[in-house]
């Protein structure tokens, strides 16, 4: 259940990565407001299985393959896109993420590291940091050159999935945090290139949301928290994860014209005050 409802009928939202925990409550909420929702996502049944669901409810939805990293794969899901709807009016660039590869096993580097076995900053391959950054960074200007072809035709909104990391970088992953400090960065150039064609980009940064990537990090097997989860939970003001419904306050206001008309360039953080934090 969304927190409030806006008025998206007539509009078709397009959701990368909406196979996943957070972007799939995302295109859920856009779809209970009216918009019809392309489900895009690397693994065809994760996608197939969150449109199934937006039908059953009543909503209009349709689930595809893609490959935001493949240029080609992206225009083929646009072109099954504007087969299935007219238009695209609403972007949601939700495909990201992490890899265990681009990871240091620790969080601070000592010399005896070099011998005991882990990997450290010096271990990390080039062509596993280009993974993880393209697939945040490329995985958003790809999707974004493909369909924003269509939302300068009549105007529309560009929501992008910024994170913490883009405002403090988190150790043990490099990677990732420089990812994401692009994808905020790119989100305020898009603002400006974009802002006399009609079309607003704007960001979520989402705090801690114990998600099936982060889960490793946060949780021992036997379910107790690590030391990683105690120390983010000690600069979070709150105390406590989030959860995905508490980001769709953020998403309707961004994307409904009404709310947020003259909005752009913004990205918002939904992180419990962490952001906020100093820790003193």
């Amino acid at each position: 259940m969304v927190p409030f409802t806006v008025d998206l009928r007539g509009k078709t939202a397009v959701v990368t990565g909406g196979g996943g925990v957070l972007c799939s409550a995302f295109a859920k909420a856009l779809a209970e407001c009216g918009a019809a929702v392309a489900v895009l996502d690397l693994r065809a049944e994760a996608a197939e299985a969150v449109a199934a669901d937006i039908v059953s409810a009543g909503g209009k939805a349709i689930g595809l393959s893609c490959n935001v990293l493949d240029r080609a794969s992206v225009e083929a899901a646009r072109d099954k896109v504007l087969d299935w709807a007219d238009g695209v009016q609403i972007l949601l660039n939700g495909a990201g993420g992490n890899h265990p590869r681009a990871t240091t096993d620790r969080e601070t580097f000592s010399l005896s590291d070099l011998d005991d076995g882990v990997r450290t900053f010096f271990d990390l391959k080039p062509e596993d940091v280009s993974f993880v950054f393209d697939l945040n960074f490329i995985g958003t200007l790809l999707p974004t050159q493909v369909f924003a072809r269509e939302l300068v035709k009549g105007g529309g909104t560009i929501l992008n999935v910024s994170s913490m990391n883009a405002y403090r970088p988190l150790t043990k992953i490099p990677a990732y945090s420089a990812a994401k400090s692009a994808v905020s960065n790119f989100t305020q150039w898009l603002a400006v290139h974009f802002a006399e064609a009609g079309v607003r980009v704007n960001a979520i940064a989402p705090g801690f949301f114990a998600t099936a990537q982060n889960r490793s990090l946060l949780f021992n097997e036997d379910g107790t928290p690590t030391e990683r989860t105690g120390k983010i939970l000690t600069a979070t003001p709150m105390r406590r994860f989030g959860q995905p419904e508490e980001l769709l306050g953020a998403l309707l206001y961004l994307v409904d014209e009404k709310a947020s008309g003259f909005v752009t360039g913004v990205v918002l953080p939904v992180d419990g005050g962490f952001s906020a934090y100093s820790g003193v």
